[in-house]
């Protein structure tokens, strides 16, 4: 965001949308009293993503989750969430069977509970 302030009455804000390899992000001046609603409007979200819903897999402000009417404040970043490409719990199943595969090809064998 630019480093000027805002005008009396105004706020300004960032909304994000990560995607693979690149992220979209239009920053929007918004009346002072103006709800994360109000800024995904105001951003072009809806016209840049027409088949995204926005609400269906959340919305939050700097990582924490929160609902189209939560007002927002100057400088706050509105990030729109999508889906998860993997599930965190099998990558984790994969990593230690990995390094357990691992661990008995070299010869050396770890204390339980420790990977």
């Amino acid at each position: 965001m630019a480093n000027e302030p805002s005008a009396a009455g105004q706020i300004r804000v960032m909304v994000c949308y990560a995607l693979p390899g690149h992220a979209w992000q239009r920053e929007v001046c918004l009346p002072d009293g103006a709800t994360v609603d109000d800024a995904l409007a105001a951003s072009g979200f809806a016209q840049a993503f027409p088949v995204v819903k926005p609400w269906e897999r959340g919305v939050g402000v700097f990582g924490r989750a929160t609902e189209p009417h939560a007002r927002l404040a100057d400088g706050d970043r509105v990030e729109v969430y999508r889906g998860l490409t993997f599930d965190p719990k099998e990558s984790r199943r994969r990593r230690a069977e990995h390094r357990r595969a691992k661990t008995a090809r070299n010869g050396r064998v770890r204390p339980a509970g420790l990977l």
